[in-house]
């Protein structure tokens, strides 16, 4: 069952329903795309499929240095516009694919204002933005796979969103691994654990093309891989769909066609496989 991970996620799901949890809009079909746009035909009746896509929001300037380059590698100068753009984006090809989507209003890691900075710090903050915010850099934070302790705020509040939208026994997640350390990533994983419910996990593309998960949290999962390399040419149209963000994920215009891996952990097919009144 495991070697294909459509007829795996069909029967975890059962009646209930998957609830694909996505950092940013586009990151779920970036490395599921394949993945949503088959698996609707395989699932059982009356079961859904819809994407929480997290970190939905940019906030006003000032902006950091970090911030300002993803600014202009988008061709955008208003966070706030940019990211209604990609919401945009995001209902339009979930809803070709005809799956639930919900938007959950975080506001993405580059532009996360500390909570806990002081009036001194908020007025030098005016000046230098760097000290104002939970990730003042690209490659010395946000891409560090580290979650700032001034950051736990929003690990509670993700968690809560998600038990919220999928209570337990309804079904089931598909969560990023954190390939690549981006830290909105990395939170949505650690929210995935926190909840509590039986997680899949995905490996992140486009970052899978030079990185490999993080072995301390792969190797407890003792996770099976299944792999889809089916319908890779239709999910190179779909993520064309999110036109904001292909200068920057693929500079060439070249949308790289590779299987998508997900790792199914052997606790979720365990209980799946369990008989009934059987041990717990």
């Amino acid at each position: 069952m495991a070697d294909d991970p459509l007829t795996t996620l069909a029967a975890l799901t059962g009646s209930g329903e998957l609830l694909v949890l996505s950092p940013h809009p586009d990151d779920a079909v970036l490395s599921c795309g394949a993945l949503l746009r088959q698996l609707p035909d395989r699932l059982y009746h009356r079961a859904s499929v819809t994407v929480m896509t997290v970190f939905t929001e940019g906030t006003p300037p000032p902006y950091t240095l970090a911030a300002r380059r993803f600014l202009r590698q988008t061709g955008a100068v208003d966070a706030e516009e940019l990211y209604a753009e990609r919401r945009t984006e995001d209902s339009a090809v979930l809803a070709g694919l005809g799956v639930g989507r919900f938007h959950a209003g975080f506001v993405d890691g580059l532009f996360r204002i500390d909570p806990a900075q002081g009036r001194w710090r908020r007025l030098a903050a005016g000046l230098v933005p760097e000290l104002g915010h939970v990730y003042p850099t690209n490659r010395l934070h946000l891409s560090r796979g580290r979650v700032s302790p001034r950051d736990s705020e929003t690990v509670r509040r993700v968690t809560d969103t998600v038990r919220e939208l999928l209570p337990q026994g309804q079904g089931v997640l598909l969560a990023p691994l954190g390939v690549g350390r981006h830290v909105d990533h990395v939170v949505v994983r650690t929210a995935a654990v926190l909840s509590g419910l039986p997680a899949v996990y995905y490996s992140d593309f486009p970052y899978n093309l030079e990185e490999a998960p993080d072995p301390g949290f792969t190797g407890p999962l003792a996770a099976t891989e299944a792999s889809l390399d089916q319908g890779l040419d239709e999910k190179a149209e779909l993520i064309r769909g999110y036109r904001t963000q292909l200068r920057s994920l693929f500079p060439d215009g070249v949308i790289p066609l590779v299987p998508e891996v997900y790792l199914l952990p052997a606790a979720v097919l365990d209980a799946r496989t369990r008989p009934a009144g059987g041990p717990s």
